[in-house]
């Protein structure tokens, strides 16, 4: 059977999102057993807050999101796999991932929340703008369900998402341009401590986690 070049490059796009969700639950896994220890006596010793269901939340979640990921992969080689099933996989994967974003995004409001003294104003803009970006997400993922086809008629593959980049395209932008934020704002705390203590630069940047702003971004 001859294939057509679309189906030959959504086999190709499949192929690299298997080996993609592969490598990342093989270094999941791998870092989980590295600090298995410590993760369960974090889990099991420190008291109940509301930052440790943040961690907890933002820590496992992305296994789920794996492992749904990997399970919709092999369906996708089904071409007769019904598209309600696919659909459902995907709006739970996207759920997944901004339950996943919100959770680790707190941290970083909170963290910028308490380097600008607890500002009540600056953390109810920060909330309110997460808040919005969420709604916005959920809003633009419904809106391209509706306009485009989320799946693809072919002949080699069943369950594939082909809706475009559009819904990953502006949540994205939402994310960067949200996550740059705080990264500035955490830098002028950084630069006012600097100018106070007069220390090493790259001592005041360990100190307040800038590297890991960065990576974030």
């Amino acid at each position: 059977m001859e294939y057509s070049v679309d189906d030959v490059t959504a086999a190709r796009s499949l192929q690299i999102f298997v080996f993609s969700y592969t490598s990342m639950a093989t270094f999941w896994i791998y870092d989980y057993i590295c600090s298995l220890h410590e993760e369960w006596t974090f889990l099991l010793r420190s008291r109940w807050t509301t930052v440790k269901a943040l961690y907890i939340t933002a820590r496992y979640v992305p296994f789920l999101i794996i492992t749904v990921n990997l399970y919709r992969a092999s369906v996708a080689v089904a071409p007769n796999e019904n598209n309600n099933k696919c659909r459902m996989l995907i709006d739970i994967i996207v759920s997944l991932s901004l339950i996943s974003f919100t959770c680790s995004e707190c941290f970083f409001v909170l963290r910028t929340y308490a380097l600008w003294n607890k500002n009540r104003i600056l953390l109810v803009v920060m909330l309110s703008t997460l808040f919005a970006i969420i709604i916005s997400c959920f809003i633009i993922n419904g809106f391209t369900a509706i306009v485009s086809s989320y799946f693809m008629a072919s002949t080699i593959l069943g369950c594939h998402r082909s809706s475009g980049s559009f819904s990953f395209f502006i949540p994205f932008i939402l994310m960067f341009v949200f996550q740059l934020v705080l990264v500035s704002l955490t830098l002028v705390c950084v630069i006012q401590s600097w100018r106070s203590a007069k220390g090493p630069l790259y001592a005041i940047l360990m100190k307040h986690n800038i590297f890991y702003y960065f990576c974030r971004l």
